[in-house]
């Protein structure tokens, strides 16, 4: 019998593990809370050594042609005048003639549900609620359906990872805050912006909007400094709350914005934190991505570090095949000086982009084929 393999989260990094691991003849089963593949979000950076994963993936030809296609942007003091433009880089990408690429997050969720779903279970509509695993594999408790028996779990559950806090303890134990929230909502393009981005910093508050879905809509990424806020606070209706109010104070098109983040149906905040854990696995349990070594949108490579984990995890699980203590160890080994250099991006310039050369240097700091 195959190897049976839970992955819970159906993102970006869960998905992809499921397509090499089901090509290396494991049994990959997904489950994800959502009913369906997530909208919305941010657009994500496809960086380095993970585009080598995307297309060993099949993907990356379809990925770069739902690319984001800027020609520049504009960073605007708090009243709107503009105070510096360029047409070679972006915050959000780098330089626009990089081989990298960005692409909307649920373009790439899609994408990877799609290229996978033939031949892996999907459980849409449920997730974990309990793990209980003994000398022979794990019993997965759901909140919906019957529990089941896996030999192996994989957490790509995100920041907040379920699976993280079953096996390993309260998320309070590995992260760590950076400062600020960042909220990502869409609304109509009613500045007309055509694939310019623009920029915006004030007292404590910054945002990015950027067109999509060719200049017809736009994505805004509204960012506040704070220290980590209460719980009550941290709810999804008071996190909306907040942002609309420090919205209406931007003097720029800040009522206008404060308006689309009340009613946006895709609104999206939480804090800018990094997971770091001494380890990312326990017995038949490991973690992927945002769930083991979350670096924080700050970095720009939560995607990569997603993609690149992915491809790893299951090229260990195959090297070592049935001997999961081994590869779950040789995964880490492996990850963890580029997890490292990637999460270092987030901290090197506080409140602005990690230089060109440390990208350079950490989007490739790891060989696929080791």
């Amino acid at each position: 019998m195959n190897t049976t393999v839970l992955i819970s989260g159906g993102g970006i990094a869960g998905p992809v593990l499921a397509h090499w691991l089901s090509r290396r003849g494991f049994e990959p089963t997904v489950v994800e809370r959502a009913s369906a593949p997530r909208p919305g979000g941010q657009a994500v950076d496809v960086r380095g050594v993970a585009l080598d994963v995307m297309e060993r993936t099949g993907l990356l030809d379809r990925a770069r042609g739902l690319r984001t296609r800027m020609r520049g942007m504009s960073v605007l003091d708090p009243q709107g005048n503009e105070v510096h433009r360029s047409t070679e880089s972006t915050f959000s990408s780098g330089r626009l003639d990089s081989d990298d690429i960005e692409v909307l997050r649920e373009d790439l969720v899609r994408m990877a549900y799609e290229h996978t779903r033939a031949d892996v279970e999907y459980l849409f509509g449920d997730s974990l609620t309990g793990l209980d695993e003994d000398e022979t594999g794990v019993r997965a408790d759901f909140a919906h359906g019957p529990s089941r028996r896996f030999d192996l779990v994989v957490g790509a559950d995100g920041l907040h990872s379920t699976v993280r806090r079953l096996a390993f303890g309260p998320e309070e134990g590995f992260s760590h805050h950076l400062g600020s929230y960042l909220s990502v909502f869409g609304t109509e393009n009613f500045l007309a912006l055509e694939d310019w981005q623009m920029w915006l910093q004030g007292d404590g508050v910054g945002f990015g909007i950027m067109p999509v879905r060719d200049s017809t809509e736009l994505r805004v990424a509204f960012g506040f400094e704070s220290g980590s806020l209460a719980p009550g606070l941290r709810t999804a209706d008071a996190l909306r709350r907040t942002v609309v109010e420090k919205l209406a104070t931007v003097g720029w098109e800040g009522a206008r914005l404060a308006e689309a983040a009340r009613t946006a149906p895709d609104f999206y905040c939480d804090a800018m934190a990094q997971i770091r854990m001494d380890r990312w696995s326990r017995g038949r349990v490991t973690l992927l991505g945002d769930a083991g070594y979350c670096p924080s949108p700050l970095s720009g490579q939560g995607t990569s570090l997603a993609l690149v984990g992915a491809y790893v995890l299951a090229d260990c699980l195959e090297r070592h095949g049935g001997d999961h203590g081994t590869a779950f160890a040789r995964y880490e080994e492996r990850m963890r000086p580029f997890v490292d250099l990637n999460q270092a991006l987030a901290t090197e310039n506080p409140g602005g982009p990690a230089s060109e050369e440390s990208v350079a240097r950490a989007k490739n700091a790891i060989a696929l084929d080791a």
